[in-house]
C-alpha cells in the first residue's frame, strides 16, 4: 500500500533536520526512526515557520514513484502517509513521505559529484565519466524520467553511489523527485497558467540547464525503458489523489506528463 489515507499519530517524529533548495522559498524537513531492525525516512512538503507545512512535495515523489513503476525503472519505493505531526511545538494535519532505507549494512552512501571529482579523469564531463565506469544506461533513464516529470533539483547530492567495504560501487535507486511537475504552483490561478511542456532551467548535475536538450545525449536507436506509458494509466497515477489535490491540479499533472511523454516520444524516436 503506498498511500494511508487514515490519519496517523506522529507527533513523536523529531524534524530537526533540514534540507534547502536554491531558488525554494521554506525548507523540507527531516525525520528518522528505527523500527523492528529497519531505519525509516521521513519528510515533509515545503515548511516555514509562519505558514507550516504547505505546498505539494510528498504528494509529487508518490505520483513519480508510480510512474517509474509503469517505466520498470529502479527507484526508492516512497509511501504517502496521512499525518499528524507536530514541529516546533505546533501540531498540524498533513501528508508525509516514508521510506525505508535502501543500503545494504556493508555500503556507504556518497554523493555522485564527490565520486565523480574523486574518481574522473582530467577534463571528462560527469555524463561520459558514468559511461566511462558502465553506468550509461541509469544515466540515460535519469535525464528521460526528469525530462518527463520537470525536475528542477537534480543537483549532484540527488544522485548517490553507494560503495561496500571493498570498494565496489553502484548507483542508488532514484530518489528525491518533490520538486518537480508543478511544486512551484499553490494558487488556482498559477495551476491554471502553468505550460506543462514549458523548457524551464533547472539545477542539474548531469547535462546542461535545460530539460529538453538533455534529451540530445539520448540513444535514437533503442529504447531505454522497459515500461512504457499509456493513456490509460491516467487512472494508476492520479486515481486516490482526490482527497489530497484539487481535480486542476491533478488534471494539469496528468497533462504534463502525458504531453512531456509524447514529446520524449517523437524527439528520441521511440516506439
Amino acid at each position: 500500500m503506498d498511500f494511508i489515507k487514515e490519519l496517523q499519530d506522529f507527533r513523536y517524529l523529531d524534524w530537526t533536520d533540514q534540507k534547502f533548495s536554491p531558488g525554494t522559498p521554506g525548507c523540507f524537513l527531516k525525520a528518522y526512526e528505527e523500527t523492528n531492525g529497519k531505519k525509516y525516512y521521513y519528510k515533509l512538503s515545503n515548511y516555514d515557520n509562519y505558514r507550516g507545512v504547505f505546498g505539494h512535495e510528498c504528494v509529487n515523489e508518490l505520483i513519480v514513484a508510480r510512474l517509474l513503476d509503469i517505466l520498470k525503472v529502479e527507484h526508492l519505493q516512497y509511501q504517502l502517509v496521512h499525518a499528524m505531526i507536530s514541529v516546533n511545538g505546533q501540531e498540524m494535519e498533513t501528508y508525509i513521505n516514508r521510506s525505508v532505507n535502501f543500503r545494504k549494512e556493508n555500503e556507504r552512501k556518497q554523493p555522485f559529484d564527490v565520486y565523480y571529482e574523486f574518481y574522473r579523469e582530467k577534463n571528462e564531463k560527469p555524463l561520459d565519466f558514468a559511461f566511462r565506469v558502465g553506468w550509461g544506461d541509469y544515466f540515460e533513464r535519469m535525464i528521460a524520467v526528469d525530462y518527463l516529470i520537470c525536475n528542477r533539483d537534480r543537483h549532484g547530492a540527488n544522485i548517490e553511489i553507494l560503495v561496500d567495504e571493498n570498494d565496489n560501487a553502484r548507483p542508488a535507486p532514484l530518489f528525491d523527485h518533490g520538486v518537480s511537475l508543478l511544486f512551484s504552483c499553490y494558487q488556482n490561478e498559477e495551476i491554471r497558467k502553468f505550460d506543462v511542456l514549458e523548457d524551464r532551467p533547472v539545477q542539474s548535475f548531469i547535462g546542461s540547464r535545460s530539460l529538453e536538450y538533455n534529451l540530445q545525449f539520448l540513444p535514437k536507436d533503442r529504447r531505454i525503458f522497459e515500461g512504457a506509458l499509456q493513456e490509460a494509466d491516467r487512472n494508476r497515477l492520479l486515481g486516490d489523489l482526490d482527497a489530497v489535490l484539487p481535480k486542476e491540479h491533478l488534471d494539469k499533472i496528468w497533462e504534463m506528463i502525458w504531453g512531456r511523454w509524447k514529446r520524449y516520444v517523437q524527439i528520441c524516436n521511440q516506439k
